[in-house]
């Protein structure tokens, strides 16, 4: 029996509003851009086929059709390699743009702050803070993310906090020097919500290599400094978070000096699948990429979730290990 052929690549939302209200083709707009879909001709928009992106155009067809308008939702493929790229470098350059975006609105507020930024000055930067934080994760959020972009943008919104961080925070803040597994010892990490594969990785990591009893918990905002009995990782701004062209997976691996081949080859799966830059080009990545697409279609509590995707990372792992055994085995034979 084959395999069942793969699913297409994108997702279509076909549009067609009323001239009025204005208001309901502004909020449309909006939705969509809010989406990151990207306009392929007039009235037709693509996101990449994901469980994510179907609810949030089934949502969005469902205002369309309240406002009197019509919309269908289809799934296609292009038909040449080269319309597929073109599609897929509209994305990128979309994307890049918004977190170019998040950059400059960064660096102008950093050009304007003073040494000691007070009054209004000062709320009106930490409001711009809060503002780039919440954009960065939302475009965290979506398919096809350029790194050198989001890079740049990150590094923004991190020196803004540094600037405006009490001082006795700033040193606190800064990465603490690279410790050993078993630093930490029965702690609570702290994530966001809905976790993807950077996190699910890096929960089984943490667990496999770093803190065994560790328990794991879902928030919208990292804990305080001050709480040594809680850490977060894959939050933003966060010591073991994206740190560069490095996913939190590679960070926690730096960072507690975690040197196994068979976790070296998983961080490249995981960095290609988080960060979309076909650096290393698995032919496993993706394989786990839709397991974890999978999994997030399937499992709506996060702790769950969760569970089933640090299995999918135990059970790869374990398979790599007896594959690099057979391969060191055949090499004694010969």
């Amino acid at each position: 029996m084959k395999d069942p052929s793969p699913s297409p690549k994108w997702l279509l939302l076909l549009l067609q509003l009323p001239t009025r209200p204005a208001a309901a083709r502004m909020m449309t707009w909006r939705r969509l851009q809010q989406l990151g879909s990207v306009a392929i001709k007039n009235s037709v928009y693509a996101l990449p086929n994901t469980a994510q992106a179907r609810e949030d155009f089934e949502w969005l067809r469902a205002e369309v059709l309240a406002a009197k308008g019509q919309a269908s939702i289809m799934v296609a493929d292009a038909l040449t390699a080269e319309e597929d790229e073109q599609i897929r470098a509209a994305f990128l350059k979309q994307r890049a743009a918004e977190y170019d975006a998040v950059l400059g609105d960064s660096e102008k507020i950093l050009r304007s702050l003073k040494a000691r930024t007070a009054g209004t000055a000062r709320l009106a930067a930490e409001r711009a803070l809060r503002a780039g934080r919440d954009e960065i994760n939302r475009l965290d959020a979506m398919e096809l993310i350029p790194a050198n972009a989001r890079a740049r943008a990150v590094d923004a919104i991190e020196r803004l906090e540094a600037r405006l961080a009490p001082e006795d925070e700033r040193t606190s803040a800064m990465p603490i020097a690279k410790a050993t597994p078993g630093t930490f010892h029965a702690r609570t990490w702290i994530t966001r919500p809905r976790p993807g594969v950077d996190r699910m990785s890096s929960a089984w990591l943490i667990q496999r290599f770093v803190d065994p009893k560790a328990k794991f918990t879902f928030a919208a905002e990292p804990p305080p400094i001050s709480d040594k009995k809680r850490v977060a990782f894959d939050m933003f701004g966060v010591t073991f978070g994206h740190q560069g062209d490095h996913c939190t997976f590679e960070v926690l691996c730096d960072h507690f000096g975690i040197d196994d081949t068979a976790v070296r080859h998983i961080a490249r799966i995981v960095h290609d699948v988080d960060l979309k830059d076909q650096r290393y080009g698995l032919p496993e990545t993706p394989v786990i990429a839709g397991m974890v697409d999978g999994l997030r279609g399937t499992y709506a509590d996060d702790e769950e979730l969760l569970t089933h995707g640090i299995a999918v990372f135990a059970a790869l792992y374990a398979s790599l290990q007896r594959a690099g055994s057979k391969a060191g085995s055949r090499k004694r034979k010969n």
